[in-house]
C-alpha cells in the first residue's frame, strides 16, 4: 500500500471500511466506492481533497476513471495525505494525543450535546476545553 498510487476502498460489512484508515496511513490515495458512505472523522479528514469518489455503478469503469485523473491533481492528493496531521486523526495511539483518533470520536460526541458552537473544536484547533459547556452539563458519572 506505500508504494500504490490508489487504494482501492469499497463498502465494508459496516458504514465505513478499515481500508479508509488503512489507506491514509499508508499515503495511499483512498478510492472511495461506496454510495451513500458516511465517512469518519469529517472535521479533520478533507475527503474530497484527498480522495477519489466513484459511484457503484461506475466500478466497470474505474480503469478510465483513475488514469484520466491529472498527474497534478495526484501529486496535490499524495502531498496532503503526506501531512502527519492526516495519519495522527486515524490512529489510537496509547497515550492519548492531541487530534488523535480519539480526540476525533470525543469532538464528533460532543457536538451531540446541547453546547452552542462556540465549544466545538474550530479549524485549526488542537485540543478541545471539553468544560467549557453549560455548568449543567458538568455531571460527576
Amino acid at each position: 500500500m506505500q508504494r500504490a498510487v490508489f487504494c482501492l476502498c469499497p463498502l465494508g460489512w459496516a458504514p465505513w471500511s478499515p481500508r479508509l484508515v488503512e489507506a491514509v496511513v499508508f499515503g495511499c490515495i483512498p478510492v472511495i466506492v461506496a454510495d451513500d458512505i458516511v465517512l469518519p472523522f469529517a472535521d479533520a479528514i478533507p475527503w474530497e481533497d484527498i480522495g477519489v469518489f466513484v459511484d457503484e455503478e461506475d466500478v466497470p469503469k474505474l480503469d478510465t476513471i483513475l488514469t484520466s485523473i491529472p498527474p497534478e491533481i495526484i501529486l496535490r492528493k499524495q502531498r496532503l495525505l503526506a501531512n502527519p496531521s492526516m495519519k495522527q486523526a486515524m490512529l489510537f495511539p496509547q497515550p492519548a494525543q492531541p487530534g488523535d483518533a480519539f480526540h476525533q470520536v470525543l469532538n464528533g460526541l460532543a457536538r451531540k450535546l446541547p453546547h452552542d458552537r462556540s465549544v466545538f473544536l474550530k479549524a485549526g484547533d488542537k485540543i478541545l476545553n471539553w468544560t467549557a459547556g453549560p455548568v449543567g452539563d458538568l455531571k460527576p458519572w
